[in-house]
């Protein structure tokens, strides 16, 4: 296997004869990071080249959305895993289709993309490749996807590679770093931290610590609930919010957060916003973003977080690591210690001086990730895929 760092200017992007690209979708709503990110790449990614399809596996909202931005879009429902019947002739429909757009590339994306996308292009003849969206994991999904033959496989961090890296049959792998739109940040930093608290109902006076993120588990917002809890009583007036929704693969998740919270004493410190579909200007209200995952694959909040100007405490693990030079730009914390994020934000709230200095070098260093580059990079790794040979084990 070879792996290689996509992170390349646009001129290479637009080389070569224009490149039909056929994206396979799982979700058709707008649930987490991955499906921003697909926003991102068929934003941005028009003009460059590049005739998008995409074939969406269920219906939603994100279908309207991107017939919206002009591209054309199928849904192809395929059901679940146990419906074997329903997904082989979704399998079958999405070849038909890769032969009649006259696709270069059938691009699976995420792992649930790719165990459709890669019999798919298999069957239709042309070239697969597939997106990377989660750190891989040696389970059966992961394995079972990693099985169709692809030219490579993109993935978001170094520390996805690497995990990638140790699947077999070996691929091609491309790093291309996650963007974040820019200009969404700059809009937010219109509006001064203590009006946006008011304009969100949020309180005005005293520190006040958040987190977004999808309520799952590995998304740590129960070590976040700890780390608060000991910060009761250091710090008048603090309280903190969480800005996420259930997630339907743990639905209970979300009432175990409840009931942690009001067993720590945090019925009146700790607010859960839901999901709010403009995050940015909830981090905004905050004074401290605070990222908490389990080996998150990049970190997109982290880069939104830090293009305001705020300091970031995160886990010291996978793509964030990547991100932050601790005590420069931010702070890390290891995964699940509590009492360590808790001494970080304190250190943030105890210095204002500090804090500042992170702020600022925050800014500088979200700069690097926009999604018009974003965008450039994966198509470039796919135009390198499509020239290239598939891997083989």
């Amino acid at each position: 296997m070879t792996a290689a760092t996509s992170q390349r200017a646009g001129a290479a992007t637009m080389a070569g004869p224009p490149l039909r690209v056929l994206v396979v979708m799982p979700l058709g709503a707008a649930l987490g990071g991955g499906e921003e990110m697909l926003r991102q790449l068929l934003r941005c990614g028009r003009g460059q080249g590049v005739t998008w399809i995409v074939a969406f596996l269920r219906d939603g909202p994100l279908v309207s959305e991107v017939r919206g931005m002009g591209i054309e879009s199928h849904v192809v429902p395929a059901g679940r895993f146990r419906t074997v019947r329903r997904r082989v002739g979704a399998v079958r429909a999405l070849a038909k289709l890769a032969r009649a757009s006259a696709a270069d590339l059938c691009f699976g994306w995420m792992v649930a993309g790719q165990v459709m996308a890669g019999p798919a292009a298999l069957l239709a003849r042309v070239p697969c490749a597939w997106y990377q969206v989660g750190t891989p994991r040696p389970d059966w999904l992961d394995r079972y996807a990693n099985l169709w033959p692809a030219r490579g496989v993109v993935t978001l961090s170094r520390d996805g590679a690497a995990a990638q890296s140790r699947l077999r049959p070996r691929r091609t792998v491309r790093v291309v770093h996650p963007g974040v739109a820019l200009d969404r940040a700059a809009s937010a930093l219109a509006m001064p931290p203590a009006a946006m608290r008011e304009r969100l109902g949020l309180p005005v006076k005293g520190p006040l610590v958040g987190i977004v993120a999808r309520l799952q588990r590995w998304k740590g917002v129960h070590v976040f609930l700890d780390a608060v809890a000991q910060l009761q009583g250091m710090h008048a007036g603090l309280h903190a919010v969480v800005v996420g929704g259930a997630h339907e693969t743990e639905p209970g998740y979300e009432a175990e957060l409840h009931e942690q919270a009001a067993a720590l004493g945090l019925s009146n410190t700790v607010i859960f916003a839901g999901f709010q579909s403009n995050a940015v200007e909830w981090m905004q209200a905050m004074d401290i973003v605070v990222h908490a995952s389990d080996r998150e694959p990049f970190g997109i909040v982290v880069i939104e977080a830090m293009a305001l100007g705020k300091p970031v405490v995160a886990a010291a693990e996978g793509g964030p690591a990547e991100i932050i030079n601790d005590g420069v730009n931010g702070l890390l914390a290891p995964y699940g210690d509590a009492a360590a994020l808790a001494r970080a934000i304190t250190r943030v709230l105890d210095d204002a001086g500090f804090a500042a200095r992170l702020g600022a070098a925050a800014r500088l260093r979200a700069a690097a990730f926009s999604d018009t580059a974003y965008a450039r990079n994966v198509i470039a790794a796919m135009r390198s895929l499509v020239g290239g040979s598939e891997a083989r084990a």
